[in-house]
């Protein structure tokens, strides 16, 4: 009896494939053949010619890429897109951000989600890791809209017990849901708005149930030097006191490392990973970032991400690659480091082993869920194709991709959304912004001091 036809077959295409050292290459001519979500072979355009398939999307000109990861934002956030401009950290959260946080309900965030979401299709994402509020609804909107998620509900110990339960609740209720698109993870806020108490006891809940733990720590060195005038130890010397860098742990930010800190989180062999979201630390002015090279030499997975639009104004991952690469190159002397076929490397493959799904995305291969961008190199900015690692991280644009797949489900094809309404959701935040965006009640849903 002859095989069913496959779901989907694209095919004419450049694929993007790591061979068997990860080391990054591009296979010509090339078809991705898709069943049941998985990609069951990555083969020639002449051999997937007459296979049969329900969708073929004819790529010529086209690179397939792993769907690429945002390792560390807060979609709702895109609903104070652009609010909080030009000031410092602390006035950042404490005159505007959490002030206006404190007025956010579950249809702020529902509809800030949706929006999030539409733009990161559109750029060629097919899973991010979110740490924030109203998080049922975000696990919705995710189950709705087809991508993939890694997601936590935050807390800080302000809130009591009840803050760390919810959040450990949240992950138990939600973890496999969405047809197994949705993965979850504790989610404390960072080591200034946690209690050292709270850090230990989420410790331990991660270990008894086995969830990964999503972390704010070491975001700038104001907060390193701060932790440790306060209490004699870094950041993450703090979070390997409470038990946290024995769990899965996925930090965020981490440019207040410090050299003393990496035999700590080398010890971890490879559970720590990293987020860096340079063009946030760029537009507050911290004088570090990310110390990447030191991370990759302690065997610490290092994924790309944008943060929130509050502070990023956009979710392009695409420009987070390019401006690692560049900050990095600078940041280090050497502009040999970071190699376009490095940052690739951040953008699939770590960045997939960061939110703890390295064993099914990441890579362009037989039994790996299909998550695939189809990126169009046809346009003036793009030609000629001298390096194409090059033209994909320094010359590509996230305007670039035409069509975003997860799990074999076509969520843009053509540029065309295909599971987000853009206009109504848009149209049902602009009601709510008034709203939203008072502050004149004095309140804030934390302080931030560091």
């Amino acid at each position: 009896m002859p095989a069913s036809p496959a779901d989907l077959v694209v095919t004419g295409c450049t694929v993007l494939v790591h061979d068997e050292e990860e080391e990054i290459g591009f296979r010509e001519d090339a078809a991705i053949v898709v069943r049941d979500g998985v990609i069951e072979s990555v083969t020639t355009a002449a051999a997937a010619r007459d296979v049969p398939a329900g969708e073929r999307i004819e790529a010529h000109g086209q690179v397939a890429v792993p769907g690429l990861i945002n390792c560390h934002t807060h979609a709702p956030m895109v609903a104070l897109r652009g609010l909080a401009e030009d000031l410092p950290t602390e006035e950042w959260f404490n005159d505007v951000v959490w002030p206006v946080e404190s007025n956010l309900t579950a249809a702020d965030a529902a509809s800030g989600a949706r929006l999030a979401c539409a733009e990161m299709i559109r750029g060629g994402v097919t899973c991010f890791a979110d740490h924030y509020f109203h998080m049922d609804t975000v696990a919705a909107v995710v189950a709705e809209c087809g991508l993939r998620a890694h997601l936590g509900e935050a807390y800080f110990s302000s809130q009591g017990p009840e803050g760390r339960e919810r959040s450990a609740e949240f992950a138990l209720r939600h973890r496999g849901g969405a047809g197994g698109r949705i993965t979850t993870a504790l989610a404390p806020h960072a080591p200034y708005t946690v209690t050292d108490a709270d850090l230990a006891a989420t410790a331990e809940l991660a270990r008894r149930h086995g969830l990964p733990v999503h972390i704010h720590a070491a975001e700038n060195r104001e907060q390193t030097d701060t932790s440790l005038a306060r209490h004699g130890a870094t950041p993450i010397e703090v979070l390997d006191r409470a038990g946290l860098l024995d769990t899965d742990l996925l930090i965020a930010h981490g440019t207040g490392i410090l050299e003393r800190d990496l035999p700590l989180l080398a010890r971890t062999g490879g559970r720590t990973a990293v987020a860096t979201a340079p063009r946030g630390y760029l537009k507050f002015a911290w004088p570090t970032t990310t110390p990447v090279r030191a991370l990759r030499a302690a065997g610490v997975p290092v994924g790309l991400a944008t943060d929130g639009a509050a502070s990023n104004n956009s979710l392009d991952v695409w420009e987070s690659m390019a401006l690692t690469s560049l900050i990095q190159k600078s940041t280090e002397g050497d502009p040999r480091w970071l190699t376009s076929r490095q940052a690739l490397h951040h953008a699939t493959v770590q960045s997939a082993r960061a939110v703890g799904l390295g064993d099914g995305v990441g890579t362009l291969a037989p039994g790996r869920r299909a998550d695939i961008a189809l990126v169009d190199l046809t346009g003036p900015h793009t030609q000629p194709v001298h390096d194409l690692a090059a033209t994909l991280v320094h010359s590509a644009r996230s305007s670039d991709v035409r069509t975003t797949v997860v799990d074999g489900r076509v969520l843009m094809r053509e540029r065309r959304l295909l599971t987000v309404d853009v206009p109504s959701v848009a149209g049902e935040l602009a009601a709510r912004l008034p709203a939203l965006t008072d502050r004149g009640h004095g309140r804030r849903i934390q302080e931030y001091d560091t």
